[in-house]
């Protein structure tokens, strides 16, 4: 067995202890709710035992890493594949810092599945080794992307602790103009994980189903107005085809053998079909699971997890929450702005060019510069500083995965899919 194929096991390994203590976490809560003796020992019991858990997962999860980086000869942070996995893994990191400052091992509950989600988005991508383009062959990458990464995973777990807050916080049994507010809002979040683990889903299923479809798409040269003719894959039913292509093999898809339509003139660029169909189906898939869920669990997902975090202390979330972010944003500051740009000079010969993912890393720094000024000189606290905690995060994700996906620029070597 080579360095590479057991840095894949390792992955497995981590993710499936992830899992194990998430299980153990729910179960920790869970047993507290309904036992009458003692329940906040058999918390912090299984809690203990979780904990130890997710951190041998965390082991597994840094062999994963380094293995891979001695078998690829480069830190494994170049594509959408290693940087999501490593991703998930400084959130864990992130999370035990957390942890031994604040002992509040509930964190776990929603720290796992972050990380677990991230996981299985990032094997939604290739797995292969790929050589590195000229452009990213530089000490800089593994200096100026991984502490980008850190200092995001700081801001999730400040989300996480944010969110936490909320779920605790917001008065479900309120019918003022305000509580509903907070309530559809806070259920909107909830949707949107929802909708992350309905495409994981999705993705995953038709994998396993085998399913393909291909299309030959004309693209045209606007300087030349040369044309020329690619072959795009689909590996989910084509809800939209690609602009100005034709269908080569389709796999039929609950009677549909053909697809619905076409992608509109401004996403002509190559693969952009594919990825509004990507988006569809993201959405489809989590309509169908959050229905599922509402109707299972008959209430709105936020009401029904708020019982099991009762007994936290609200204002410790809150500190928990803005102490992470104090720490992300020196970090993200220096790997996602500093080295950024020195080695942007290096490789391009500027410091600044306004490619979107440049732009995009600016805009969450000067987000988080303004949940700092607002915290420190302005004393927003509690739900205030807990709802931009959230809507910070949102900006982080769009700025990985929609920018790097959706939108093309220098930075789309690290999106492929």
């Amino acid at each position: 067995m080579n360095l590479i194929e057991f840095s894949g096991d390792a992955f497995i390994v981590a993710f499936t202890l992830y899992w194990v203590a998430f299980i153990m976490y729910g179960l920790a809560v869970m047993g507290r709710r309904f036992r009458k003796r003692d329940p906040e020992a058999h918390l912090a019991k299984w809690g203990k035992i979780a904990f130890v858990t997710a951190t041998i997962g965390l082991i597994g999860h840094l062999l994963y890493f380094f293995t891979r980086w001695a078998g690829s000869g480069h830190v494994p942070v170049s594509n959408m594949y290693e940087f999501m996995s490593f991703l998930s893994m400084a959130i864990m990191i992130a999370f035990l810092v957390l942890y031994f400052i604040y002992k509040k091992s509930l964190l776990g509950l929603f720290a796992l599945p972050l990380a677990i989600l991230i996981m299985a988005y990032a094997a939604v991508f290739p797995q292969q080794v790929q050589p590195l383009i000229p452009s990213l062959q530089s000490y800089w990458l593994g200096i100026h992307v991984t502490l980008a990464a850190l200092g995001d995973a700081f801001f999730a777990v400040g989300f996480i602790a944010g969110l936490m807050h909320l779920l605790r916080t917001v008065n479900f049994s309120g019918t003022d103009k305000g509580s509903r507010r907070e309530q559809r809002w806070l259920e909107l979040c909830m949707f949107a994980i929802v909708v992350l683990i309905g495409f994981i889903l999705s993705v995953y299923s038709f994998r396993a189903g085998g399913y393909q479809a291909e299309f030959n798409q004309t693209l045209v040269d606007p300087k030349t107005e040369n044309s020329t003719i690619v072959k795009v894959e689909y590996n989910m039913p084509p809800l939209v085809a690609p602009y100005k292509s034709e269908t080569e093999s389709m796999q039929s898809f609950l009677g549909m053998k053909s697809p619905l339509m076409e992608a509109p003139s401004w996403m002509h660029g190559v693969n952009a079909g594919r990825k509004l169909n990507t988006v569809i189906w993201s959405l489809l898939s989590g309509l169908i699971l959050y229905g599922l869920l509402r109707l299972i669990l008959r209430k709105p997902l936020a009401k029904f997890i708020q019982p099991a975090l009762g007994r936290l202390d609200p204002d410790d979330l809150d500190e928990i929450s803005y102490r992470a972010i104090a720490i992300g944003f020196p970090v993200f500051t220096l790997g996602g702005l500093i080295f950024a740009m020195i080695w942007a000079e290096i490789a391009w010969g500027r410091f600044w060019g306004w490619d979107p993912k440049e732009v995009w890393a600016l805009i969450t720094w000067l987000f988080y510069s303004v949940y700092l000024h607002l915290r420190l000189s302005r004393g927003w606290q509690g739900k205030h500083s807990s709802w931009l905690s959230v809507i910070g995060f949102i900006v982080v994700m769009f700025t990985l995965v929609g920018v790097n996906l959706i939108i093309a620029g220098l930075h789309s070597y690290a999106g492929t899919d």
